[in-house]
């Protein structure tokens, strides 16, 4: 049953770049009037996309700063609630780094009342769940903090809950980062176990462990003088590939038998390499185990294996090099067509809505800011997540900001048109399609408008956007609620939020508009929920 529609917001056409009287709207960084953010959903936006590299028009510097700030005001008005939204984000692996996560983690465990301090600190392992994450998570609490008792006793505990096993693959694996190393976090922490002296003791400088396990094993290898050797090796202690002597990372017969035990996301980020070395072929045995890997929803999702990881390491794979450094190797198709379906895999089931919607992308210059430092701009990245949502939906059409604006222009350089996106097309060619396509300004009330103009009848809006518009005659909101009007259709808009500030161009008043967080594994599915009317 079709609700009435909303009719909360004024009809009365108000320029972007002049706030509406009845609404109370802040200045975005491009001199447009939008809405702010609370603190809770800018918390989110933080934890899942970070402020690595900044903004078009932000420094990574300033949103950092902007960011840090939020955080703050969170932890004083419910430090609990803080910590629990952290844990939530990482344990459920929304997000597509860890760094943000480690960097708010250590802020609730120091700067908050004593109640946040001790249940922050209590679900260190539950976030930190790596020896590397652990050295940054310190970095960033020395920061703020001392070596107080419950930091030492939480720490220690990170080494002495672990199985043997367990502490010594992080040991062996994970030796220095940020400064750190696990000498440094032993001797601050004292943690006491008397299973696991023997472990300590090789921390601090011992030469050996008393059971031959992972790290006996990273030892012998290290003497090993040939590839016979240190393959027999690798198969009796079941080594990682840290644990390898780099004079052996070239030979592709020690790749194949680390590669039988890799796990996934290790597997993701050495495709490259283990081209280059010549183990991965077209149609060769180890290139259809992979491939075999990548196009298992249930591994994908067991590893908890980021959609934004496999996005970079399909676009960085298609290339043939990385982003930095001087590795070179020819792609297996096979190899790419397997990242291109776990890319969509990996965010696990979405349920179709059967609702008409449109995917407005915003491909306007400030979207061309490189997402969470990566190679990828934001622009390439809204195609790809919008993708998901095409290929749930039947019923789905793609338009983009462009200075064409074949379509319809609200200003000189400010326009929309059809996109030539199809679900069937590869997500590497898309990426492409979208980079290739002319920027204009940023008006996100065309597509309300577009469709108004053409008599689309649509459902939904959904457009991906860093908020930073500025250009139309009319505010997005304003648009939405006259297309409402004239159509008779109560229809929704979902704004997806492409980089960590706290704008939004939906009118957090009106139950019909939604924000959301680019890049978030479960943002899909809350779309899908939101214009079914289930949230």
């Amino acid at each position: 049953m079709m609700r009435k529609p909303y009719n909360g917001v004024s009809t009365r056409k108000t320029v972007q770049t002049d706030p509406v009287l009845d609404r109370n709207q802040i200045k975005n960084n491009a001199g447009g009037y939008v809405f702010s953010l609370d603190i809770w959903k800018r918390l989110d936006r933080f934890l899942i996309l970070g402020s690595e590299g900044g903004t078009y028009y932000v420094t990574e510097q300033k949103l950092t700063e902007d960011n840090t700030t939020v955080l703050l005001s969170c932890i004083e008005n419910d430090g609990i609630r803080a910590v629990n939204a952290i844990v939530d984000i990482s344990v459920s692996g929304r997000n597509p780094k860890q760094s943000p996560i480690l960097f708010a983690l250590a802020m609730c465990a120091s700067l908050g009342d004593k109640m946040t301090r001790q249940v922050a600190l209590s679900h260190l392992s539950d976030v930190c769940r790596t020896a590397t994450q652990l050295f940054e998570f310190l970095e960033y609490a020395q920061q703020f903090r001392g070596w107080g008792r419950s930091l030492r006793r939480s720490v220690a505990a990170w080494y002495t809950d672990k199985t043997r096993h367990q502490l010594e693959l992080q040991v062996a694996k994970y030796q220095s980062r940020n400064g750190w190393t696990h000498a440094d976090a032993i001797k601050l922490s004292h943690p006491k176990k008397i299973e696991y002296n023997d472990i300590f003791k090789f921390i601090l400088g011992g030469d050996d462990v008393e059971t031959h396990d992972v790290i006996h094993g990273m030892l012998l290898a290290n003497k090993a003088e040939n590839v016979s050797e240190i393959i027999k090796i690798i198969d009796e202690y079941k080594l990682p590939r840290e644990c390898i002597p780099t004079k052996f990372l070239n030979e592709p017969d020690v790749w194949r038998i680390l590669l039988r035990d890799m796990p996934l996301t290790a597997m993701i980020r050495n495709l490259g390499k283990m081209t280059q070395v010549g183990l991965l072929k077209p149609l060769s045995d180890d290139a259809t185990l992979i491939a075999q890997k990548l196009t298992s929803e249930e591994h994908l999702l067991k590893a908890r294996v980021h959609p934004f990881s496999v996005l970079l390491a399909l676009r960085t794979y298609k290339d043939g090099h990385g982003f930095k450094g001087t590795l070179r190797w020819s792609p297996i198709a096979s190899i790419v067509d397997a990242l291109d379906n776990a890319f969509y895999l990996s965010f696990g089931n979405v349920n179709p809505t059967g609702k008409r919607i449109m995917l407005a992308l915003d491909v306007s210059g400030s979207m061309v800011a490189t997402l969470l430092g990566s190679s990828l701009s934001c622009r390439e990245a809204s195609a790809a997540m919008a993708l998901i949502t095409a290929k749930t939906e039947s019923s789905h059409v793609f338009v983009g900001f462009t200075s064409e604006g074949g379509s319809y222009y609200s200003l000189r350089g400010t326009g929309i048109d059809l996109l030539n996106i199809s679900p069937r097309m590869r997500l590497d060619n898309v990426i492409e399609y979208v980079e290739s396509l002319n920027f204009g300004g940023t008006d996100c009330a065309l597509p309300m408008i577009y469709a108004q103009k053409h008599d689309l009848s649509i459902d939904a809006f959904v457009i991906y956007t860093d908020s930073e518009t500025w250009a139309g005659k009319i505010h997005p909101f304003q648009a939405l609620n006259e297309y409402r009007k004239t159509s008779g259709i109560d229809a929704k808009l979902v704004v997806v939020g492409m980089t960590s500030t706290g704008f939004t161009i939906a009118d957090p008043t009106d139950p019909g508009m939604l924000d959301v967080v680019g890049f978030d594994s479960a943002t899909p599915q809350v779309i899908s929920d939101f214009i079914s009317g289930n949230i």
